[in-house]
């Protein structure tokens, strides 16, 4: 049987794996193409950082597709995505989802929407994703309103 106890407040859920892979791949991808740039004798001055600037903006892309994540406490959750932040109060949260296939998780919101939130990914650690989920709904049915409440 799944455990189905709510963690303690505050609980900030993360893909750490993906996130450890895309900031060590960034940063060596940086260090690498900098020194390259760096190294070539027949490259001036502007062609140098060039590469550094490119080197840079890998590492930005990367930096934010590791920012997704989830950060419950009393009040509600804070879902981070890609380029948005969101509040949601834990009355809005309806259901939590992860469905197999799934890139990540899903809330079912009380305004009939459903949100994406990428804190949650079963990528590269599929268990650590299903917990996380497991450990959200039951935040989500413990302390929101829930499709059957009241």
């Amino acid at each position: 049987m799944a455990d189905t106890t709510a963690p303690a407040l505050p609980v900030t859920f993360r893909p750490a794996r993906t996130r450890a892979v895309l900031l060590t791949s960034g940063v060596t991808m940086f260090v690498v193409i900098t020194t390259v740039g760096m190294l070539l004798e027949k490259v001036g001055p502007g062609e140098r950082a060039s590469f550094v600037f490119t080197a840079a903006l890998f590492l930005g892309v990367l930096v934010l597709l590791s920012r997704p994540k989830v950060v419950a406490d009393d009040e509600g959750v804070t879902v981070v995505n890609l380029t948005r932040t969101r509040r949601l109060a834990w009355a809005e949260i309806l259901r939590v989802n992860l469905r197999p296939g799934d890139p990540w998780v899903f809330l079912d919101l009380s305004d009939g929407t459903s949100m994406p939130v990428l804190g949650i990914q079963p990528g590269i650690a599929k268990q650590q994703a299903i917990r996380d989920a497991r450990a959200l709904r039951a935040l989500a049915d413990a302390r929101g309103t829930g499709p059957d409440a009241g």
